[in-house]
């Protein structure tokens, strides 16, 4: 049975990233975009890596152009926005489909364990426990910082007392 680890992903530089990099890390998965609503996440986002990385978080964002042209730059014009408008520090990947037959295989897989819907929009989260499996899928509305009470229960249990 696979696990988010099984995966690999683009980074927003172009690399090949296996996903087992972060074995043993939760993982915080988010579909993201730059001209959303929900845009001003990124900064709830930041908060949550820079609280938790040291503990065994690592935040994945995502983009997707897939809800209303929302994310229409190129990979170089994201990661410039991200990091110069809200201090982007946690890692970021290229562009994917979250949803039909282009889908990211990750994407797939986390829709098939959260029950198989579709993904409604950007900033969907998904939480991923250091064994690679899913805990639960957040939709858009949910504040990062209303994460704060679910990640620490998910931490690795070597980092999660300090």
């Amino acid at each position: 049975m696979p696990t988010a680890y099984d995966f690999t992903a683009r980074t927003i530089d172009g690399d090949s990233q296996p996903l087992a990099k972060y074995t043993g890390q939760a993982l915080l998965v988010v579909n993201t975009a730059s001209e959303c609503g929900y845009t001003p996440q990124y900064e709830g986002l930041q908060a949550l890596h820079e609280r938790y990385a040291d503990r065994g978080l690592a935040v994945l964002a995502f983009p997707c152009d897939q809800f209303g042209n929302q994310e229409p730059g190129d990979e170089q014009a994201i990661k410039a926005f991200c990091t110069q408008t809200y201090g982007v520090a946690f890692p970021l990947f290229a562009k994917v489909d979250v949803n039909g037959a282009a889908a990211h295989p990750l994407f797939g897989w986390l829709r098939d364990e959260s029950g198989g819907g579709d993904i409604q929009w950007n900033f969907e989260k998904f939480l991923v426990a250091p064994t690679g499996r899913l805990v639960r899928r957040y939709g858009s509305r949910t504040e990062p910082a209303d994460l704060s009470d679910d990640i620490p229960a998910v931490l690795p249990s070597r980092v999660r007392a300090r």
